[in-house]
């Protein structure tokens, strides 16, 4: 329960930091960001270039961040998972995550920086014994019930992402209430509308329709809401998380741990796994698409053609349908097979590349941004449960360092796409997501190809043998 308790601070915390450090910038980060919830808590700090926009603090934040993010995927997770266990590396990478939120009632050099340093390092740890927990425990239960252990771990990763998406709903429901009490102003100009969607290039003037800075009295409230949350998801996940044991087993079946430096270097001795390297792809088109949805889409669709009071509304959307879909992927991935699932992703995402390149938002045509949200949300619950459970059946022997690499490569979706971001046209954006989407797919489906043949070639070699017996039996 505390795993997904603490979801509603990673949803929706960090897009509303730095609001009480200072004005938004001429730029209109206010404007433009807001506060959303977003599928990542550290795509979330994407928002703090903008917001922490005093000497260069949020530029500052984010980089350390994702460097203390990007550094923790390369080595910390499979030797945190392998000393402290799968319960209390969680354990101890959220508390990074809370010590975060509380760095942000004093928001300066001193508190910031080094905060952000430690969510970094804490968040990949964190997601990667999550997918190694949640792997151990769907095939202890498929053993137990005689049932397929990738079946079991796809359920079990449809119900977790049920519930983390579902708290992007009450994360924006809570930021929703906390700052409507915050006056917003006007309707969209004209000659601002020419500039929103593909065709913004980030060039347009500063909108009318933005929203005044929340009080103080306000930001407090909700980073107070924020921190309680972390702080109680903490004390439920320590009392009430049942611990596991992931250590890899020989082929006598004895136990063993390997060394530190083993640990250090498995999440890169597994990138000579071939699979691997194909479906690194696959999480980094997840970075590039959820950075999208949260920096360009809420920024150059809704808040540039509606104003930052529907962003809340478009998100919350999202995250329903996310969560609904979450759930029955993992139950459809039975009876389909998973490849089903990649191909409705894909063509969902695809179909809603094209369109947007295609579209010129307008406030008239309101459903039509929740339309888009929705289908975002429908396709990015196949690359949330699909792609987490893919690695835990692929790699069942490698799992700690599979989820490492994992979010290693989805980190780095996270950082190229929020560091082209401010220079780059939206319809530029929208063709790097487009190629990036293709290559994966081809990518996924080279992987299914080598798996079928590995299944095929021993019911070949236990067909054969009957035969070749049989013919010997008839010599005699």
């Amino acid at each position: 329960m505390g795993v997904f308790a603490y979801t509603v601070l990673s949803r929706s915390f960090l897009p509303c930091l730095g609001l009480s450090l200072s004005p938004p910038t001429a730029r209109g980060a206010w404007r433009h960001y807001g506060c959303l919830a977003i599928p990542r808590m550290e795509a979330g700090a994407g928002q703090q270039s903008s917001l922490y926009s005093e000497a260069g603090l949020g530029v500052a934040a984010l980089s350390t961040l994702y460097c203390g993010m990007l550094l923790s995927s390369m080595f910390l997770p499979p030797v945190l998972i392998q000393k402290l266990g799968c319960k209390w590396t969680i354990v101890t990478s959220m508390c990074c995550y809370v010590a975060f939120s509380l760095g942000n009632f004093y928001a300066s050099w001193y508190t910031l920086v080094p905060t952000s340093i430690l969510l970094g390092l804490g968040a990949a740890p964190l997601w990667s014994a999550q997918g190694t927990y949640l792997t151990i425990m769907g095939n202890a239960h498929a053993e137990k019930a005689g049932k397929a252990g990738k079946d079991v771990v796809n359920q079990y990763f449809g119900i977790f992402f049920l519930i983390f998406q579902s708290s992007g709903v009450w994360g924006n429901l809570i930021s929703s209430l906390v700052f409507g009490q915050t006056p917003t102003h006007g309707a969209v100009p004209e000659e601002q509308l020419l500039s929103c969607g593909a065709s913004d290039c980030l060039m347009a003037t500063a909108s009318t329709n933005s929203s005044s800075r929340p009080s103080q009295e306000l930001i407090y409230t909700l980073l107070g809401i924020y921190t309680g949350s972390g702080v109680l998801a903490v004390l439920l996940t320590a009392v009430l998380l049942e611990p596991v044991k992931g250590a890899r087993r020989t082929r006598e079946g004895k136990e063993r741990a390997p060394r530190v430096w083993s640990a250090l270097l498995s999440t890169f001795k597994l990138f000579r796994d071939k699979r691997l390297r194909l479906l690194v792809l696959l999480p980094l088109y997840s970075g590039f698409e959820q950075a999208f949805l949260a920096g360009d889409y809420t920024r150059s669709y809704t808040t540039c053609a509606l104003g930052i009071q529907y962003v809340g509304y478009v998100m919350i959307c999202f995250a329903a349908i996310n969560a609904l879909c979450s759930l029955l992927y993992g139950k459809l991935a039975a009876h389909t097979g998973r490849t089903a699932l990649f191909a409705l992703g894909a063509i969902t995402h695809l179909s809603c590349i094209i369109a947007l390149l295609l579209w010129r938002p307008h406030p008239s045509q309101l459903a039509v941004f929740f339309v888009f949200s929705g289908l975002w949300g429908v396709a990015d619950a196949v690359w949330q449960t699909q792609n987490n459970a893919l690695y835990g059946v692929l790699f069942e022997d490698n799992k700690e360092a599979a989820f490492a690499n994992y979010r290693l490569w989805e980190a780095l979706g996270f950082v190229v796409a929020f560091g082209y971001s401010t220079f780059l046209c939206v319809s530029v954006k929208l063709y790097i997501l487009l190629g990036i989407l293709s290559l994966a797919v081809v990518a996924y489906g080279v992987v299914e190809c080598l798996e079928s043949r590995k299944l095929a070639w021993p019911l070949a070699v236990r067909q054969t043998k009957p035969e070749e017996e049989g013919e010997a039996q008839t010599k005699m």
